[in-house]
């Protein structure tokens, strides 16, 4: 488990709060997103420094 990485515990108590329908495109595993935006938070890094492992980017819109 990383530094910014959810324990099991606070998962446990998240994971109810999050849909569970998915909308639009594929899902990425929310608590492997929810670790990303924690280390991006957490260390001040850019949301495309995580991504590998976080999950993919945000699709732009224009």
């Amino acid at each position: 488990m990383a530094r910014f990485d959810l324990a099991d515990f606070e998962w446990e108590l998240i994971q109810p709060l999050l849909p569970n329908r998915p909308r639009g495109g594929t899902r990425v595993d929310d608590r492997r997103v929810l670790n990303g935006i924690f280390r991006a938070l957490g260390t001040g890094s850019p949301w495309r420094d995580v991504l590998g492992r976080s999950g993919p980017p945000a699709r732009r819109v224009m």
